[in-house]
């Protein structure tokens, strides 16, 4: 019987770059000034990308465009999410009682907790100018910021696998 090992330095890499983008824009609104500005097609994913942690279940949307002809596929994704905890109620008097909710904002990239989305492009590299876009994505208005995120200092690169 033949034994096959897999050595780690075997496992190859996926290559991609991430924009941070500050953003106060609904995540549909800023997909669309996105596909507007840099001719792309993004598209409303129907698998969300779907976080479990102690508070609950928490739902991040995401939009996608597979390039074929360059072979680049962009996700357009949000970093940051409230969530609803369970309802609180309290008393404020001895005959009424109010039901409140609890929100908590989790966050899919902890170390960029003041950034609102990314915009991840795979296998394309080579193939694109990164200035151009970063001055494009920049160029919408009410885009406070988009500048490129160094892959590597990311911690839970895990969270970046769709």
């Amino acid at each position: 019987m033949a034994i096959l090992k897999l050595n780690i330095d075997d496992i190859e890499e996926n290559e991609f770059s991430l924009l941070a983008i500050h953003t106060s824009l609904e995540d549909y609104r800023l997909a669309y000034l996105i596909n507007q500005k840099l001719s792309i097609k993004l598209e409303k994913s129907k698998k969300e990308f779907i976080m479990e942690n102690k508070q609950g279940d928490t739902h991040f949307s995401r939009f996608e465009f597979e390039d074929k002809k360059k072979d680049i596929i962009w996700t357009l994704f949000q970093n940051k999410n409230e969530i609803s905890l369970k309802n609180v109620t309290t008393a404020f008097n001895l005959f009424s009682t109010n039901n409140l909710s609890d929100y908590t904002t989790t966050f899919l990239l902890t170390e960029f907790k003041k950034t609102d989305f990314f915009l991840k492009i795979d296998n394309g590299d080579e193939l694109f100018d990164t200035e151009l876009i970063n001055t494009t994505v920049n160029s919408i208005n009410k885009v406070g910021m988009a500048y490129w995120v160094d892959v590597q200092k990311i911690k839970n690169k895990n969270n970046l696998i769709f």
